[in-house]
């Protein structure tokens, strides 16, 4: 091991680091030059005077790739810019009840003291200078190197002859994640996202490369260092490069004890974890520390945390889960260290048992069975008194979710009001859970006004949920809506579509009370002229979703339906398309957020034989994917950076074979949706402003499963599917997509109540923890998840064969492997040994039997779903059958017997509401 410290002043750069174009005085010492050192995974950099990172670039450091924003640094070098290296604290004299005692080392920066180093320490300083004089506590910062791990240690002294009380202790983490100022190609390829596993001593933060293509950093914690607490910093947010905006979301604090946040701001959430604090007695020091490793991949990151003998969990299908759906938990730590045990929070929310799916003696696996809706916390307690949690969340069973869902968004959404001046009525219309009331006037334009995407969530919902699971009074009133308000009114008889139906023009409507609390002043406090505009294609695909959704209806369940015919609504959506790519329309050329419903409505066209409208839409799709394919980073949007545009264009780079504009897409959804166990992050896309424009509390925070999670899903769950088997055809070994797939998938269903109200995203933030009160743009999220979600059967590579989405019944090492359906739509089943997707557009699966040796499967496939009353009954089952990838020895399975087809589907009829089908 080769370590080198060199001390090195840039005079050069002096003048230009001590000007500040925001008139603060620099006091991070830049000018006064760096530490720069290399370890065996690192090239560093530290600034002299405060011994924070500067620099944290993998291996000889010769690359522009660097984890730390350093280019950005003199804009970041004053009071209250928080860097690594920095510390914050709250403590108290123990045993009393007093108010806590606050400091850190970034508030008033001073040059700290160094402190000679020997063996494996790199730098080291006392931190006095820089911390509040009165501190009870000194705090010594140590870099090290141990077993050629790059750590950074905090050594916490009592000054006082008494106990001290630790409440609070944080290490901010700063990586680069500022796209201020930077283009498309430079987002990519410098900038990085990083999210945390709030695990305790199995927690650690992931911080991955957007370009999704370069080793990811893991930050793990050292002995008794636990990530017990993720708290975001707050800092200026006038300045550049703009803290806390659309192009720096800002940066978050390590929290190894919480009790002084929970006594405080924290008093009226439940945290991720139980709060703690730590008691120094007199002159006693402790020690708290993180350490820095890269994996090899984003992929491989569980397998770098195993190497470093830290806990992993793996949860299947998720941590998210139903009732009445088992799920499994399968643990691996240092094999001397067995599970002592396993305690949930709230007690009555899941209960375990062992099972043995495991091949490998170094997993641990659990059976678990949801029993309480809501959040709850597993920990687990191993042997040498390591801690982990791991956070799931239960929802009601699956298919009452998707019914209490439409329930909720025709009755209490339902706006009724034929004296409405916008024509709004009949419809669907954005809701107020904290009120418990429409929401009839906002400022922002949009969120009343039935377009865009918080206006027409939840419009778009309700019709997607009947492709999902069609009721008949349900459908009725939208035909209504489909009838009256959006054609007509969202929608113009030219095809156009309205940016919002509401304004505030109080000369045009003079009867109309606009509430006087409302601040009318804004950008987004539409006229009529710029709430019809029609530039905004975003808003066109909405309206094709509704239309094409309730195609499906009435192709499928005809009854249902009494305004139009499924043609009608067929004609609908490919009028809508064409317009919107007329060329006329803003955005038209960007991948649009839901448009793979486009890709769906293009091949129900081919199946119905409309060869006119179906070499339409493919031409313009073309077109589009022509712009793309020319494009090393296609994702553009209306923001600066966004993960909106991966979607569309991976669904049409995919269908015209441009492999490798596909793939960059997948790259880059994996640097921004991790896995991790924990239901609000596992799967979840990364979304940060979209609660400024659609929900009710306003701020840039990162949000848990906004409509990123379902729709960023999509791309993950159609390479999984379209990918090829591991060379015994047997035995899936890309399990990852899969799992982040499928954690975005079911991230959606945690957004519906008991009720069914459904919220646009959960607040992360460690004082708020709670669902936005607006239902504002959830519709997108469910359009993914309806898309996306069922029922996969795979033969994992260490766990043997299991369901995502889905209950084992037989062994897992049977050769003929039984699974219950237990996804909400039931529509969709996977078979991963035959890359075999099975459909249905009418009809539920409610049991799959695979025979892994004959390679045949039979399929019970019921009119309805079990458990909903409400839910109307196909007439027939219609099975479709794609095989996504070749496989050695198995064809496309078709049905024993004689059936026929109609549009490419096997057409099923029932006997007393049930079918039973084999396929070879």
């Amino acid at each position: 091991m080769t370590l080198v410290v060199v001390l090195s002043v840039h005079l050069v750069v002096l003048v230009a680091f001590c000007l500040s174009v925001t008139g603060q005085k620099a006091t991070l010492g830049l000018a006064n030059g760096f530490i720069n050192l290399t370890t065996p995974i690192f090239t560093i950099q530290l600034v002299n005077d405060s011994q924070t990172l500067y620099s944290l670039k993998p291996g000889n450091g010769s690359g522009a790739f660097d984890f730390i924003p350093a280019d950005m640094m003199a804009k970041r070098q004053y009071n209250g810019n928080v860097h690594l290296g920095d510390i914050s604290y709250r403590v108290r004299l123990a045993g009393s009840n007093s108010s806590w005692d606050s400091g850190d080392s970034f508030t008033s920066r001073h040059a700290i003291n160094p402190l000679a180093v020997s063996g494996n320490t790199l730098a080291a300083a006392d931190l006095s200078p820089a911390l509040p004089q009165d501190a009870l506590v000194n705090i010594i910062r140590r870099w090290i190197v141990e077993n050629e791990t790059l750590a950074l240690h905090f050594d916490v002294t009592n000054l006082q002859n008494v106990s001290l009380e630790i409440g609070a202790l944080g290490a901010p983490l700063e990586f680069n994640n500022i796209f201020t100022d930077r283009t498309a190609a430079e987002v990519n390829e410098l900038c990085s996202l990083f999210d945390p596993y709030i695990g305790q001593d199995a927690g650690y933060v992931q911080v991955t490369p957007l370009l999704g293509t370069l080793p990811p950093l893991l930050v793990t914690p050292a002995p008794d260092s636990p990530l017990e607490g993720w708290r975001f910093i707050p800092e200026d947010t006038t300045a550049d490069p703009f803290y806390q905006s659309q192009t720096f979301e800002g940066l978050y604090e390590w929290q190894f004890h919480t009790l002084a946040y929970a006594e405080n701001e924290w008093a009226q959430v439940t945290p991720w974890n139980a709060p703690t604090s730590a008691t120094l007695a007199p002159g006693e020091t402790r020690s708290y520390g993180l350490q820095f490793r890269l994996a090899p991949s984003i992929s491989g990151i569980e397998d770098t945390l195993r190497a470093a003998q830290r806990p992993v969990a793996v949860g299947i299908p998720g941590y998210v889960l139903s009732l009445g759906q088992e799920g499994k938990l399968f643990l691996n730590y240092i094999s001397e260290s067995r599970v002592t045990s396993l305690h949930v929070s709230p007690s009555n929310a899941l209960s375990w048992t062992s099972n043995q799916d495991a091949s490998n003696r170094e997993w641990r696996g659990y059976t678990l069975t949801p029993h309480a809706w809501g959040r709850s916390r597993l920990t687990v307690t191993y042997a040498d008194g390591t801690i982990q949690t791991v956070h799931f969340y239960v929802t009601n069973s699956a298919t009452e979710v998707i019914h209490d869902f439409g329930s909720f968004l025709t009755t209490s959404q339902w706006f009724d009001n034929s004296s409405d001046p916008f024509h709004r009525s009949p419809g669907v219309i954005t809701y107020d859970r904290e009120a418990n009331a429409v929401v009839r006037d906002d400022p922002r334009a949009w969120i009343p006004g039935l377009s865009d995407e918080a206006g027409a969530g939840s419009w778009l919902a309700a019709t997607m949920k009947q492709f999902a699971q069609p009721n008949a009074a349900e459908v009725a009133k939208l035909e209504v809506f489909v009838n009256q308000t959006l054609w007509g009114s969202v929608q113009n008889s030219d095809g156009t579509v309205k940016k919002a139906v509401y304004y505030y023009q109080p000369s045009l409507v003079p009867q109309y009370d606009y509430p006087d609390s409302i601040d009318w002043g804004n950008w987004w406090s539409w006229n009529q002229a710029a709430s019809y505009e029609i530039d905004r294609a975003y808003d066109y695909v909405h309206v094709t979703a509704a239309y094409w959704s309730l195609y499906r209806v009435a192709r499928n369940y005809p009854s249902l339906v009494k305004v139009h015919t499924w043609q009608w609504y067929l004609n609908q959506a490919v009028l809508t398309v064409a317009r919107m790519t007329q060329g006329d329309i803003g955005y038209a050329d960007d991948g649009l957020m839901d448009e793979t419903v486009i890709r769906f409505l293009l091949e129900d066209l081919k199946r119905e034989g409309l060869t006119a409208n179906a070499t339409l839409i493919e031409s313009r799709m073309r077109v589009r994917a022509s712009i793309w394919a020319g494009e090393r980073y296609p994702f553009g949007s209306e923001m600066a950076w966004d993960s909106t545009g991966q979607e569309g264009v991976y669904a049409w780079s995919t269908y015209f074979n441009d492999s490798t504009t596909a793939l960059n897409v997948i790259n880059s959804i994996m640097a921004y949706e991790p896995t991790v166990p924990h239901w609000g992050y596992n799967g979840n896309a990364r979304r940060y402003w979209d609660n400024v424009y659609g929900g009710k509390l306003q701020r840039i925070e990162r949000q848990i499963h906004h409509y990123g999670s379902g729709l960023n899903s999509l791309p993950l769950i159609h390479q999984f599917e379209y990918s090829l088997p591991s060379s015994d055809t047997e035995t899936d070994d890309d399990m990852y997509l899969l799992r982040v797939a499928y954690g975005g998938l079911s991230g959606p269903t945690t957004n519906i109540d008991q009720d069914g109200f459904a919220s646009a995203s959960f607040h992360s933030f460690a004082d708020t923890l709670h669902w936005d009160a607006y239902s504002g743009d959830y519709g997108p999220n469910f359009v993914g998840h309806a898309l996306g979600i069922g029922t996969f059967i795979v033969k994992h590579p260490e766990f043997g064969w299991q369901a995502f989405g889905g209950d084992v019944l037989s062994s897992s090492t049977s050769t003929i492997v039984v699974v219950t359906t237990k996804d909400t739509l039931r529509r969709r089943v996977f078979v991963g040994p035959l890359r075999t997707m099975f459909t249905l557009d009418a009809g539920v699966f409610s049991q799959v039997e695979f025979d892994s040796m004959k390679k045949s499967v039979v399929l019970t496939i019921t009119a309805a779903p079990e458990g909903v009353s409400t839910a109307a009954s196909a007439p027939k089952g219609r099975l479709v059958v794609t095989q996504t990838a070749v496989v050695p020895g198995v064809g496309l399975l078709k049905p024993s017997g004689k059936f026929e087809q109609d549009a490419s589907a096997w057409v099923i009829p029932f006997t007393k509401g049930s079918a039973t089908v084999t396929l070879h």
